[in-house]
Parts: C-alpha cells; structure tokens; sequence
C-alpha cells in the first residue's frame, strides 16, 4: 500500500493532466460517437443504430453548408481584419509611449472583461441610430471589434519580450528601416500573430451572442445549430464539429512536427 502511495504522489501532477484532458475531450468523443448515429426520431440524442449516412452527405440538411460557409468567410476575414488593426495597435502600445497610452490599454481589455452580451447590445444600438441594415457586414464588423483585443494582447505580450538588441544590429549592419520589419521583427512576432490570428478565428466562428444580436435574417452556423436543437439535431451537425475537430487536431499536430524538425535542423 505504501508503494502504490509513494507511486501516486510521484505521478500525481501527470495524473491529474491526464484526467483533465480525458474530461476536456469527452464531448468531442461523444460528438464524434454519435456522429454515426441513426435516430428514430428528430433528436439525436440516444443511441439507436451505427450508420455512416450522414457522412456521406453531411448536405443533406437544408441550409447547413450555406451557414457553415457563412461562418468560415465571417470567420476568415474577420481574422484578417482583426489581425492587421491588432498587430499595428500592438507595436503601437509597446514601441511607443503617448499620453492615453494607459485609457488605450484600458479600453482594449474591456472587450476581454465585459460579457459579450453588452458589447452585442451597444453594436445592435450603434448599428440601429445609424440606420445600417443587419446581416454580413455589421456581423463582420462586430467579430472585428469583438476578436481585436486578444489580438492585441497576443500580439502585444511577443513584441515586448524581443531583444531590441537584436533590430539594432540590423541597423549597424547598413539594413534599412523596411528590411529590418521584414527579415527581423516580423520573423520574431511572428509567433505571436499567428497566436493572435488563430485565436481570433475561433472565436469568430465560434460566436453566437454577438452574431445573434447584429445577424438580422442572416444565419451562421452557431445560430442554425441552436436554431436546430430547437426543433431536433441533425446528425451532419455532430460530422461538421468531428471533422472541424479533427482537422484542428491535425493542424496542431503539423505544427508541432514542423517545429521540431527545425530544431533538430
């Protein structure tokens, strides 16, 4: 018995990694299970019978793919929005110093702090006293003003960890101003835009409560699944979240390989 405790309290930090993995990834299990799934009724919800119909036609749900398309180009070029403002406002904030320097840190952290439902509410508000029509655009523009901050921050925490050593030397070997952002300072943030660009991603095509609030008639992929619960799940939406999940997986994985091939390089 005492072997088996002094066992434990070796691996206990392993352990618990182990058993919070293992409960983060039981819902991608589950999806992923019922994914094969053939119901009886409208709801998938009970496990009936082992079928791949719906992965073979994971359209066969009216509406489906427009609003998966839909979400993956909000998603897209709300990444692309967000990240070019984010990394220019990121060396702003950290290269140089101005009077509302600290107002502008605070304001970029309120997006991050507040629920989304008040910033969903004042962009409906904004967009209303304007009289600009819902549907693509303010949902675009709410995801970039919602996706900016952890841009920012991203962004932000990789450009004030570089050795400014590092640019100076640039400088003293005859680089010009354009050359040393290229082949030095982005290389370096690189990293960190990249986080700040995939992190915004998520969180665009993920979002429901902001979309919901500046969507109008439009419908992304988070409000047709909520939509759907509502009336019974499609068995395509737990393949389109297995195969999200699984390329997100892959992605990481690639990642990882190319990183230690470069090391070892």
């Amino acid at each position: 018995m005492r072997a088996v405790l002094r066992w434990l309290r070796r691996r206990l930090v392993v352990l618990a990694g182990l058993a919070t993995l293992a409960y983060l990834l039981l819902p991608n299990l589950v999806v992923l299970v019922f994914s094969f799934n053939k119901p009886n009724g409208r709801f998938n919800y009970e496990w009936q019978r082992f079928a791949t119909d719906a992965w073979t036609d994971p359209c066969g749900v009216a509406d489906l793919c427009g609003s998966l398309g839909l979400s993956l180009q909000i998603a897209v070029w709300s990444t692309v929005g967000a990240t070019v403002l984010g990394t220019m406002i990121a060396f702003a904030l950290a290269r140089y110093r101005f009077r509302a320097r600290p107002a502008v840190n605070t304001l970029i952290f309120l997006p991050m702090a507040m629920p989304e439902v008040v910033m969903a509410a004042s962009l409906a508000t904004l967009f209303l006293n304007m009289g600009i029509r819902f549907g693509f655009w303010t949902i675009l523009i709410a995801h970039v003003m919602f996706c900016l901050s952890f841009v920012v921050t991203a962004v932000k925490a990789r450009v004030m960890s570089m050795d400014p050593r590092l640019e100076q030397a640039a400088q003293d070997l005859y680089a010009s101003p354009a050359q040393t952002f290229l082949r030095v300072t982005l290389p370096i943030a690189a990293p960190g835009i990249a986080a700040g660009a995939l992190l915004s991603f998520a969180l665009s095509f993920d979002d429901f409560i902001i979309t919901n609030f500046n969507a109008g008639s439009t419908v992304t992929f988070p409000m047709f699944v909520w939509g759907s619960a509502q009336r019974g799940t499609p068995v395509q939406i737990n393949v389109i979240g297995t195969a999200m999940f699984l390329i997100a997986v892959l992605c990481v994985l690639g990642a990882q390989l190319l990183s230690g091939r470069r090391k070892r390089s």
